[in-house]
């Protein structure tokens, strides 16, 4: 099939392009730098430069490739710093393109005669933080997140309900769990960010770390996407491994895996005060992520079934 994929040059794309490519698709590969098109057809890829802010732009670029599928990867999240405090800011242009560039890619897939559109989206700290700690695609978004998360949460409520609800188009949300694995903030990587922090013990867990995360390696996170590209019926599909897990039980195995001391724990007073209500919200509170439909319905099986194996074996 032709393949419009916007966001081609993050984590998620520079592993899902080339296995698209493999698998027998034309692909057409959206990047807003230049000086990465040699990277996208090095892949077999053709790229396409344009700012995925800018409507027209889009509009001509997707008109230009035909495409049968649009895929929508597109955030502004590397280099994060991990502090909740900056969470709004951080995520300011995610927002944007969330909303606006997700706007922008539903008009130009249905100008341009294109049947599919695979979106990405989040598993996790969205979900209500009430009821059962592991939760499926059916339960409910938090209804009243914690001020710093408030924006892009609005933000990915609006990307899954214009994409399922866009007439004329297959719409399929992918809720993917937290991404480790190379060109992730979780890597082999020693420069990373998030390493130093946790090396430095500057990344604690609070109370009883209680909080339950579902995580992804960026490799399974890609094939499950080349599966919603080729089949699977319109919706919302969690792709996250077989393990959710609280943050006491995860945390400290991040840091064994990549041979940093334990995580210190602080007291929920302490952290409130640090960090706010955002890092209580997340070390205590939010949920997991079941993956059973995307394996039932996309017929996706992880290679990594446990962040646990993925830790230790998956970073490079």
């Amino acid at each position: 099939m032709r393949v419009f994929v916007a966001g081609a040059t993050g984590a998620l794309g520079k592993r899902l392009v080339p296995m698209l490519v493999e698998s027998g698709h034309s692909v057409a590969a959206l990047t807003r730098t230049p000086g990465k098109a040699g990277w996208i057809e090095a892949t077999g890829a053709t790229p396409v430069v344009a700012d995925a802010l800018d409507g027209p732009a889009v509009t001509e670029a997707v008109r230009s490739a035909e495409p049968e599928v649009v895929v929508h990867q597109l955030t502004a999240l590397t280099g994060l710093s991990g502090n909740p405090r900056r969470f709004g800011r951080e995520f300011a242009t995610t927002n944007r393109l969330r909303t606006e560039g997700t706007d922008h890619l539903l008009r130009a897939a249905r100008e341009s005669g294109a049947r599919r559109f695979v979106a990405q989206s989040f598993a996790g700290w969205p979900h209500a933080r009430e009821g059962g700690l592991v939760k499926t695609e059916d339960d409910p978004l938090d209804p009243d997140p914690p001020g710093a998360a408030r924006e892009a949460l609005a933000a990915i409520r609006h990307l899954e309900t214009a994409v399922t609800s866009t007439a004329g188009l297959d719409g399929l949300v992918l809720r993917y769990g937290g991404f480790y694995g190379p060109g992730t903030s979780i890597s082999a990587d020693e420069s990373d960010g998030l390493q130093e922090t946790i090396r430095k013990r500057r990344f604690p867990v609070l109370g009883a770390g209680t909080g339950v995360w579902s995580f992804v390696h960026i490799d399974d996170a890609a094939s499950a996407t080349l599966a919603a590209v080729e089949r699977g019926e319109p919706g919302i599909y969690n792709v996250v491994d077989d393990h959710p897990a609280p943050v006491s039980e995860w945390l400290p195995g991040l840091a064994a895996a990549i041979g940093a001391k334990p995580p210190r724990r602080l007291p929920l007073w302490l952290g409130r005060l640090v960090g706010g209500e955002l890092a209580v919200s997340m070390m205590t509170q939010v949920r997991g992520a079941s993956n059973a439909k995307a394996k039932r319905e996309l017929g996706w099986q992880p290679a990594y079934p446990s962040w646990r194996e993925g830790f230790r074996t998956g970073l490079g």
